[in-house]
């Protein structure tokens, strides 16, 4: 038992120091200090492009960063101005179907932490759940439901961070929420509110798990973005969760699901979605 808690303690220590490597490594190729870190799904990427006097970085570069390996995800860390706030911008992500552990598919919330940022905002691409939405709504995530997900405060607890037992009745803020609500009043644009199942993947669900998710309260369902928030909240970190309906999920329309509608949809409201994050940055208390 000894053993095994030194070796406990060695992965720790390891995990930490790779943790310390990457920020140390991102901070120098950046000048000042991100103030909202934002994290990009599938096809939305292209937000990057209104961020000005941009620094980019490779996935690849970054000590001890995964790559990501999906279509959609570019693999491209943005720094720079965007509705005048400084934001640290991941243009694709990493997913638990990729075959990462759990403390890989987070790890670069804890080097946005590390950095000092204290705010995120997460995207997605997500399959409607609720009838009366449709591809192509943009969704302003209020709770969400993590039965399924491996848990990435499992093991021993990173005090650095926070708490063993973090709290999650505020898992995205309030505030955060009613900001994004009001920008999207402002530019005339529909939105939506909702609660967002997250699913291991990579398979889309079934009719009958739709149904099953539907029953306990579930308006959009997705591959990532869960493990995410958890990981923010147990750091402190204020969340705000978009995701955009890209298509139905499994039985709600007869019809296959796949990836390139996905994408298509993702394209088609691309002006839509980069005009209501910009304007919540910019209206973004910090």
């Amino acid at each position: 038992m000894k053993n095994n808690f030194t070796e406990h303690d060695s992965l720790h220590n390891e995990y930490l120091n790779r943790i310390r490597e990457a920020a140390a490594f991102i901070s120098a190729k950046i000048s000042g200090k991100p103030e909202i870190g934002i994290v990009l799904g599938s096809g939305l990427g292209n937000l990057v492009n209104i961020i000005s006097e941009a620094i980019e970085i490779d996935y690849r570069d970054i000590p001890g960063f995964p790559v990501t390996t999906v279509a959609g995800h570019a693999g491209k860390l943005v720094y720079g101005d965007l509705g005048g706030k400084k934001v640290l911008a991941m243009k694709g992500r990493f997913h638990y179907y990729e075959g990462y552990d759990i403390s890989q598919v987070v790890f670069h919330i804890r080097v946005f932490r590390q950095l000092g940022i204290e705010n995120l905002l997460v995207t997605n691409a997500a399959g409607g759940i609720n009838t009366e939405f449709k591809p192509g709504d943009l969704m302003l995530i209020t709770d969400h439901i993590s039965f399924f997900a491996p848990s990435p405060l499992r093991g021993r607890n990173f005090d650095e961070f926070g708490t063993r037992f973090p709290d999650m009745c505020h898992a995205y803020s309030k505030e955060l929420i009613e900001i994004a609500g009001r920008a999207a009043e402002e530019i005339g644009i529909t939105i939506r509110k909702g609660i967002y199942a997250f699913a291991q993947g990579p398979m889309f669900e079934t009719p009958a798990e739709i149904r099953a998710l539907r029953l306990l309260g579930a308006d959009a369902v997705g591959m990532s973005t869960v493990p995410e928030v958890i990981t923010a909240r147990h750091s402190g970190m204020r969340v705000l969760g978009i995701s955009c309906i890209t298509n139905m999920a499994a039985g709600v329309q007869e019809q296959e699901l796949n990836h390139q509608e996905v994408m298509d949809t993702a394209r088609m409201v691309e002006e839509k979605f980069t005009s209501l994050v910009e304007k919540t940055v910019k209206n973004w208390t910090l």
